[in-house]
């Protein structure tokens, strides 16, 4: 495969996306308001997030942390994991990098983690990049093991 197919911008375009899709009924309810919640929060990011422009504190921004946090640990703690980080971020918050805590859904290899976990995990694109065979098997949050 070449170089070319594996730049950041290939990796995103062909990332699914962060909705869980449900193989059965009971499924479809199961995972109801976290699918709502990733919808909300996508609407929100096409729709409102720009016009803000870039003036969050903290990378990732607060709905991409939230689109994350719902999407690797389902509509309740990821729901409660974005309430706090609203919480923290305020005009005397010293901002910084915050990740998301690990848990949650687990990604079994790297061309299923969804793209908000891309975007907010920027050296994970890098180094698939450099090593694309090498057993990423990442865990829930995507990281490779060292």
């Amino acid at each position: 495969m070449s170089e070319h197919a594996h730049a950041p911008e290939d990796l995103l375009a062909a990332a699914p996306h962060e909705f869980v899709r449900p193989a059965s009924a009971w499924q479809v309810l199961w995972f109801l308001p976290q699918n709502a919640l990733i919808a909300g929060l996508k609407l929100y990011r096409t729709i409102v997030s720009p016009l803000y422009g870039d003036v969050c504190r903290y990378f990732p921004s607060c709905s991409a942390y939230a689109l994350e946090s719902v999407t690797v640990h389902g509509a309740v703690r990821g729901l409660g994991l974005s309430v706090r980080r609203l919480l923290r971020c305020h005009p005397w918050a010293a901002g910084g990098i915050d990740r998301v805590p690990d848990g949650g859904r687990v990604f079994p290899d790297f061309a299923s983690l969804p793209r908000i976990v891309l975007l907010n995990h920027p050296t994970l694109a890098e180094r698939h990049q450099h090593h694309p065979a090498g057993g990423t098997g990442p865990a829930a949050q995507g990281e490779p093991s060292p």
